[in-house]
């Protein structure tokens, strides 16, 4: 009965679209069209309705439904409730339904609240949300549909891959799937703004809360996501330059290319091509980790092995969103006025100069994980890993990274560097002089520059508060310093990860010690466990850092009995300034057991600093929107005192 309910709530949803496509493209032609009216309420009809289809996909998941074919391929019902609830969106029909029921909710928000733009501008970025939401619709009902059912009913299900069953993943996706469609809205704006030739500030206003709100959710995602893979795969790294986990970083690397050009807009007029192209972009990029993840082309912990041919879907809809985008885009970009000028010496010029390099990282980065797939479908297999991402990507990150340090202190239009002599060359000499401090005590190049930049950016962070009264700086103001200090922060996470971690990889006997870094590691006891649906040997690891109190850890070996597997938990002990990470392997011969180590100083920053980041975006987004409310009651107040003296 319930996943009755949700497909029938799916159908009607697809249904109220294909009547927001029909009605938005009909107003747009004739503006007494008499299925005007219907717009805006079919978009939050349609918003409801895959809200309900989507709870009755959680309902059937909590309740075990085994007549529904997905829940018995990806749930249990000895499993925790936690993970019955977040197996709903651990596959790839529920994290479909959860990315197009987000689409539908951010649709619905836009029809009912979204008062800035031109009433045909409006018609035509709703008309744009219908025509890319219909073809998830399509691609769910036709190749991926949620609610089929089986018959006969199994007696007990698979259950959820044992990786997946952690806490994190009830966080990571839904922050990287709001970040993702609202990607989508904003692609859908520009589309709209070229549709009726208004690329102006008052688009790049409306669009940049969504830009920010999809660039927050993905800063988080990513976060949560690296830190989910650092503590769950037991390989005691952070970032792997993975497909799956590129997937992810590309349309975040276009999306804030685009919040830095929709910003200079709103408050410039000026980077208009610029801001509707690099909404296309990122909305490209996530349709590419789209395909890449629900393909079957990726091997990954973190990609869904699905049929090829729901590659071809997708790859289908990527064509066709994107491709009529830029189609749109050629015909009108001759219409699309250039905006105000600026010089070399600017902040405008500086954002244009991070946007290039960011768009090159992001080229690095597709390329990077583009070609080994075409390779092998060529017949050749390359290998193409960190060691070329990390090179390639820091020669645009380390100019940019410069740069950073001196844009926000520059005026719109014109400055001069003469006027910020002190605050430019201070902290480029701080950058200059812990680059090669750390060289000379023999650090690695790259995490030499990290260590140099990442603490003269922390000095440049701080200098747009420099002589300013700290009570009158204005929420956008803080957001951009708390996000620029997150960048120095994190950078300072990664180059010290880089450059100070120590490893070691020993079998052990209970009872031996042995050192890594400065702590001493003793092996007491090795004892078998159970958990709620799984069995495990547990190591007992008494950890002493230099001659301090002793911390006690438990790494384990799982062994899952639905779906059978063994998978490794590890054990972290976090201080101020590191984490020592404890992995309990298999046991080796003479009855040793095998343990791998690592103490990986100030690594925590890497999560910290993206914290930060994302938090420095929040308050930016609190403070541009309550901008944005005093100025609409303002105006509203204006409007109701000249409608009552018209009387």
């Amino acid at each position: 009965m319930i996943a009755t309910l949700g497909l029938a709530a799916l159908w009607l949803a697809a249904a109220m679209a294909v009547l927001q496509l029909i009605g938005s493209v009909a107003a747009l032609r004739r503006s007494d069209n008499p299925l005007g009216p219907v717009i805006r309420p079919a978009a939050a009809v349609q918003g409801a309705l895959v809200a309900i289809a989507f709870a009755c996909l959680i309902a059937v998941f909590v309740e075990t439904d085994l007549s529904v074919k997905l829940v018995a391929a990806n749930s249990h019902s000895l499993k925790p409730m936690l993970f019955k609830v977040a197996a709903t969106w651990g596959n790839h029909e529920g994290s479909m339904l959860l990315w197009v029921t987000i689409m539908a909710l951010g649709g619905a928000f836009v029809a009912l609240f979204e008062k800035r733009l031109t009433e045909p501008t409006m018609l035509a970025t709703l008309a744009a949300q219908a025509f890319v939401s219909l073809g998830f619709y399509a691609f769910l009902l036709f190749a991926s549909n949620p609610f089929a059912r089986l018959d006969p009913v199994p007696a007990e299900g698979q259950g959820l891959n044992p990786l997946l069953q952690d806490p994190g993943l009830a966080f990571h996706p839904p922050t990287l799937y709001v970040g993702y469609v609202g990607l989508s809205i904003a692609f859908s704006f520009a589309v709209g703004a070229l549709i009726t030739r208004e690329v102006t500030p008052a688009f790049a206003r409306a669009m940049r809360p969504w830009v920010l709100g999809a660039w927050i959710f993905l800063t988080l995602g990513i976060v949560a996501g690296s830190y989910w893979a650092y503590y769950t795969l037991g390989w005691g790294g952070w970032w792997f330059w993975d497909p799956v986990e590129n997937a992810s970083l590309m349309p975040w690397l276009a999306a804030t290319a685009l919040l830095h050009s929709v910003s200079v807009l709103a408050a410039r007029n000026a980077l208009r091509a610029w801001t509707v192209m690099l909404g296309v972009i990122a909305f490209s990029m996530s349709m590419i980790g789209t395909f890449l993840v629900r393909s079957g082309v990726l091997v990954s912990v973190h990609a869904f092995a699905v049929d090829p041919l729901r590659g071809e879907f997708i790859l289908a809809l990527l064509a066709i969103n994107i491709g009529a985008a830029l189609t749109v885009f050629a015909l009108r970009a001759g219409s699309v006025a250039e905006g105000e000028r600026f010089a070399v010496t600017s902040r405008e010029a500086a954002l244009v100069f991070n946007n290039v390099m960011l768009s090159g990282i992001l080229g690095i980065v597709l390329i990077g994980t583009l070609y080994p797939l075409l390779a092998e479908a060529m017949g050749a297999r390359v290998s193409v890993g960190p060691p070329y991402f990390n090179a390639a990507s820091a020669i645009f990150a380390v100019p940019m990274l410069l740069v950073l340090m001196i844009g926000p202190l520059l005026n719109w239009r014109r400055d001069r560097l003469g006027r910020l002599s002190l605050r430019v060359w201070l902290p480029l000499g701080i950058a200059i002089v812990g680059s090669a401090f750390a060289l000379l005590r023999g650090v690695g190049l790259l995490p030499a520059l990290g260590l140099g930049v990442g603490i003269a950016l922390i000095a440049a962070s701080l200098m747009p508060l420099v002589g300013r009264k700290l009570r009158t700086v204005k929420l956008p103001v803080w957001g951009m310093v708390l996000a620029h200090f997150g960048v120095a922060v994190a950078l300072l996470g990664m180059a010290a990860d880089s450059a100070f971690t120590r490893e070691k990889l020993i079998a052990m006997d209970v009872g031996q010690s042995v050192a890594v870094g400065p702590w001493q590691i003793k092996l007491t006891k090795i004892a078998p466990v159970a958990g709620p649906n799984w069995t495990a040997l547990q190591a007992g690891i008494e950890a002493r850092y230099a001659s301090g109190e002793p911390w006690q850890l438990a790494p384990q070996q799982r062994a899952f009995w639905a779906p059978a597997q063994q998978v490794s938990h590890s054990a972290l002990a976090t201080r101020w300034n590191g984490q020592l990470y404890v992995v309990l392997g298999e046991q080796a011969e003479g009855g040793r057991w095998q343990l791998r180590l690592w103490w990986k100083p100030f690594v925590i920053l890497i999560w910290l600093g993206g914290v930060l980041v994302a938090l420095g975006g929040l308050l930016s987004l609190v403070g541009r929107v309550a901008s944005d409310v005093r100025r609409f009651t303002a105006v509203s107040k204006i409007a109701y005192r000249r409608a009552r003296q018209g009387r």
